[in-house]
């Protein structure tokens, strides 16, 4: 890896975690096309390097959410009782059934495109508050965070990026659900990492994480997510999501052209 390789990584890192950490998400779900196209990290090998962002970066987010006393809670639990086992089926998934650069850019492409659709209509349509909305079950919390962490398994994003939106658009707070979804993406990733790691050992192909790389997004990431929580209660909640769904539908359109060409 060159020098110019890595500033890039812990840029890229440290500007889109800015961004991204205020409502939740870690910034992998961003960074991905960064590593696949920019920097070239082979498949499968981007996803566990990109789950090693993960954790390298969300303790920067999670160390400032726990100064203001919002980590923790009976949602985080359940976040995670659904996540962890949920990442290490999509890592095997990665591995054995979709190891295709064509076929993995567009099943990012259909990761993406609903994700920024929904951010962006959240945004300029937020739901009404005239009546108090039902908190989801537990039971479905967890089933959700179970297809979640798959999903974030074959991905490499941990599954914040998807449960923060769906949560927050189900009517919870967002001071609620960043710091747990952020707290589950932290700990699935590790899950996720040492998934691939082992898959590594006995499996032929790029699969291990490209440590270093992962090391320098992840630091990048650090910085910026602790920033990024830090600036959250002075920054517009509708002006994120809009910029975060837009960002995401340009990338879905980007990787739906090029698996299709």
């Amino acid at each position: 890896m060159s020098w110019w390789q890595g500033l890039l990584g812990f840029t890229a890192g440290l500007l889109i975690a800015v961004v991204t950490a205020p409502v939740g998400v870690s910034g992998a779900v961003f960074l991905l096309p960064v590593q696949l196209s920019v920097l070239q990290v082979p498949n499968p090998a981007v996803t566990p390097t990109n789950l090693l962002f993960n954790v390298v970066a969300t303790p920067g987010a999670l160390l400032r959410y726990r100064r203001r006393g919002h980590l923790g809670g009976p949602l985080t639990r359940l976040l995670v009782l659904g996540t962890l086992p949920g990442v290490v089926i999509g890592a095997l998934v990665r591995v054995f059934l979709l190891p295709g650069a064509q076929v993995f850019r567009l099943l990012v492409a259909c990761l993406l495109l609903p994700l920024g659709l929904w951010l962006c209509v959240r945004a300029v349509r937020p739901p009404h508050r005239h009546s108090a909305p039902d908190d989801p079950s537990p039971g479905a919390v967890t089933a959700l965070a179970l297809a979640v962490g798959v999903v974030g398994g074959m991905y490499g994003i941990g599954g914040g990026s998807l449960l923060g939106p769906i949560l927050v658009g189900r009517g919870l707070p967002v001071a609620t659900v960043a710091p747990a979804a952020l707290a589950s993406t932290f700990l699935t990733s590790i899950a996720g990492a040492l998934t691939y790691a082992v898959l590594a050992l006995t499996t032929p192909g790029d699969i291990a994480p490209d440590w270093t790389l992962g090391l320098l997004c992840g630091l990048g990431g650090l910085v910026g997510g602790y920033l990024g929580a830090h600036l959250q209660p002075r920054l517009p909640e509708t002006g994120l999501r809009l910029l975060l769904g837009t960002l995401a539908i340009a990338l879905a359109t980007l990787y739906a052209v090029q698996a299709l060409t």
